[in-house]
């Protein structure tokens, strides 16, 4: 009898010692909390509300139910977003950015305060929206295209500043992408298909004052040979002609020498080129 009441007082105490370490292990655990690599920890205090130090990594105490972290993510993180602006000229352009952001580590008390956890989400699609289209609405369509290094410093410049009001670091801003409308695009398809006609008719132009002017310097030609000719034949009398007329006959001989075809029959009175063919 005394044996048994010996046990059940044994486990009575074991159960009490296993349900005390538990309670403890149990409270241990929730008063610890770990931030990792990358990343900090903002503090709510229930009485004293969000607290002004950032933590850093590794693992921290904390008071149970009275205080709970809040884990934020600095590392750099791209977020792109397009945007259907309005130019100078006023046509429709589409653009699309991308961004490199991060947040401030000594201001994420503030920006949890004022942002809560998705602070980027709700702030750089509308202050780039913001941005993109106050820096088209000061170019004409072309020149986002001539001009679109200065553009892109423009926007870069611009939404770096606007970010900085809310304490998120930009530290890269690129547009990655620019499309026209449709009404432009045929406008440019249009214009291009008018310069080239514009420069076939110069081309045509152009061919036609060169022909004019070799017809000019052949007629000329022409008149100084004539000339040249007419004098001779004032000074020599017929002969030239005559030597001409000789030479010409010797050029026809010799390439009627030549052909196979052609037979020479004289005559009494007059000659007579007869033209045969072989193959009849």
């Amino acid at each position: 009898m005394g044996s048994n009441q010996a046990a059940v007082s044994f486990l009575t105490n074991l159960a009490r010692a296993a349900l005390g370490l538990g309670a403890s292990a149990t409270l241990l655990n929730s008063s610890l909390y770990t931030v990792d690599g990358g990343q900090r920890a903002v503090l709510f205090d229930r009485f004293r509300g969000v607290i002004d130090d950032t933590i850093g990594e590794g693992t921290h105490f904390l008071i149970p139910w009275l205080q709970k972290p809040y884990i934020f993510d600095i590392r750099t993180r791209p977020h792109t977003f397009s945007s259907i602006s309005g130019t100078k000229d006023l046509q429709m352009v589409n653009l699309t950015l991308r961004v490199l952001s991060r947040p401030e580590v000594n201001k994420l008390p503030a920006i949890f305060k004022t942002l809560g956890l998705e602070y980027d989400e709700k702030v750089l699609p509308s202050i780039g929206n913001e941005v993109l289209k106050a820096v088209v609405a000061q170019f004409n369509a072309d020149q986002l295209l001539t001009e679109r290094p200065h553009v892109s410093a423009l926007v870069r410049d611009s939404l770096i500043r606007r970010a900085k009001d809310f304490n998120i670091v930009l530290d890269d801003v690129a547009i990655t992408h620019l499309s026209y409308g449709a009404e432009f695009s045929k406008a440019v398809e249009q214009k291009q298909v008018a310069q080239q006609e514009a420069e076939r008719s110069k081309f045509v132009v152009a061919k036609a004052e060169q022909e004019r002017r070799a017809a000019i310097i052949r007629a000329e030609g022409e008149s100084e040979s004539a000339k040249l000719i007419s004098d001779a034949t004032a000074a020599a009398g017929m002969g030239l002609i005559e030597l001409r007329r000789i030479e010409a006959s010797r050029e026809i001989s010799a390439t009627l020498a030549r052909s196979g075809n052609v037979m020479y029959l004289p005559n009494t009175g007059t000659q007579m080129l007869l033209g045969l063919n072989p193959s009849r």
